[in-house]
């Protein structure tokens, strides 16, 4: 087969080195993405666990070096008007945005994709009209959340775009964050807040959100972004420790954003087919982005290239089960996104409602309805040191363990640690 991946995220750049270690090398695969090398947007992504699991399961040797260039978050603290409170037992992983595609890149180009940047390809993917896929057999939309490709075949794809009602922008700081923190803070105008987490080679990354209230009554539409920077590093003075805020890659005049929920009811139209922020987006609360991105490539990998085979007979049908698979796995994380996104939404009136901010702090815990009356008093508890340390210690052994089971270290690596 020939495939043309449009797209150079985590989505397209995984997808292809996996078609072409399924193929066993045989297969063309050329990349085509219409940015320069080098070029990301934000800063740091988080990982999971379950996802390391896989990228050792489909691709140990690149698998490694994602985990060597990525950095351990332990702990969370929820910060209300200066007062911290912690979330024990919950840590994961981070890697600065421009890595992971550094990353990807590299290994793409090992296992022989063809990548060419700074190539546009027709606006929907046509492959009787474009040069480039004029004779692939598979075309792969993975070019992001604004994908023209999906926006040029909208009807076939059944695409619903829904809007969340906050504002939000992701900036980097110079301050080192250890533990994964939300600060809240109160202003003239309402509640404001960030989420920001470390990474090891980049700066932190930090999100901030707020409603559209505060964000007008802030006038944080009217300034400009350097402005902005300025007044949101006072209001955050006390959790950013006098570090300052550092402007996204490429920002515009108007960094302000609003979520953008994705929706598609098929992620395949003949052989053009969806994959990541292409066919489907989760709030970033959740931080599952990339994750989900990359278990879309390994689901299509594994459905043109079946098991004990060099590559599918029916393409078609391959397509038809990849969206059949990953659609019905997409269905309860989006709507677990959704609650996500709506219970931010609902900040200041939950703060203005709460007895105090271990209650806030508990309430954002289980914001998805997925804990039980066990877990909140484990909450509390979690709030005197010593327990902490437990948790800490046990949360490590937790990761030792996924990690020897993945092959990540050895048996005398995992006892050394």
């Amino acid at each position: 087969m020939k495939i043309v991946v449009v797209g150079g995220g985590p989505a397209g750049l995984y997808f292809s080195i996996l078609a072409r270690l399924r193929s066993g090398g045989q297969d063309e695969i050329v990349l085509a993405e219409r940015n320069a090398p080098g070029t990301a947007s934000g800063f740091a992504v988080t990982l999971g666990e379950d996802i390391l699991d896989e990228l050792f399961r489909t691709d140990p040797l690149g698998a490694e070096k994602v985990r060597a260039a990525s950095h351990v978050w332990d702990s969370q603290v929820v910060e209300v008007s200066g007062r911290p409170v912690h979330l024990g037992g919950r840590y994961g992983y981070s890697i600065g945005r421009a890595r992971l595609l550094e990353v990807l890149a590299e290994r793409a180009r090992q296992v022989g994709v063809k990548l060419m940047f700074d190539t546009a390809v027709a606006a929907d993917g046509d492959t009787a009209n474009d040069p480039l896929t004029a004779d692939a057999d598979v075309v792969v939309a993975a070019d992001g959340v604004g994908s023209a490709i999906r926006a040029a075949r909208a009807d076939a794809f059944g695409t619903r775009v829904a809007h969340g009602s906050n504002r939000y922008v992701w900036f980097g700081t110079s301050k080192p964050f250890r533990p994964f923190t939300f600060a809240f803070e109160k202003t003239r105008a309402g509640w404001i807040w960030f989420h920001a987490y470390p990474a090891a080679d980049c700066v932190s990354t930090c999100i901030v959100e707020c409603t559209p209230e505060t964000w007008t009554g802030l006038g944080l539409d009217t300034t400009t972004p350097d402005e902005a920077m300025r007044m949101l590093e006072g209001v955050f003075a006390r959790s950013l420790d006098g570090h300052s805020l550092i402007a996204p890659p490429g920002m515009g005049s108007s960094p302000w954003l609003q979520f953008r929920e994705v929706r598609n009811m098929s992620w395949c139209d003949g052989t053009v087919v969806l994959a990541g922020d292409a066919a489907h987006t989760t709030h970033f609360a959740i931080g599952s982005g990339t994750v989900l991105a990359v278990a879309d490539s390994i689901a299509l990998a594994e459905e043109l290239y079946p098991r004990g085979t060099r590559g599918t007979d029916d393409v078609e049908a391959a397509l038809a089960g990849y969206d059949a698979r990953r659609r019905a796995a997409m269905a309860p994380i989006q709507r677990m996104a959704r609650a996500s996104m709506e219970w931010f939404e609902t900040v200041p009136e939950r703060l203005e409602g709460a007895d105090d901010a271990l209650a806030f702090s508990w309430s954002l815990l289980d914001r998805r309805q997925d804990q039980g009356r066990l877990n909140e008093r484990l909450h509390r508890a979690t709030q005197v040191e010593p327990v902490r340390q437990v948790r800490r210690r046990l949360t490590a052994a937790r990761r030792v363990r996924r990690a020897l089971a993945r092959g990540e270290i050895t048996p005398r690596e995992a006892l050394q640690r």
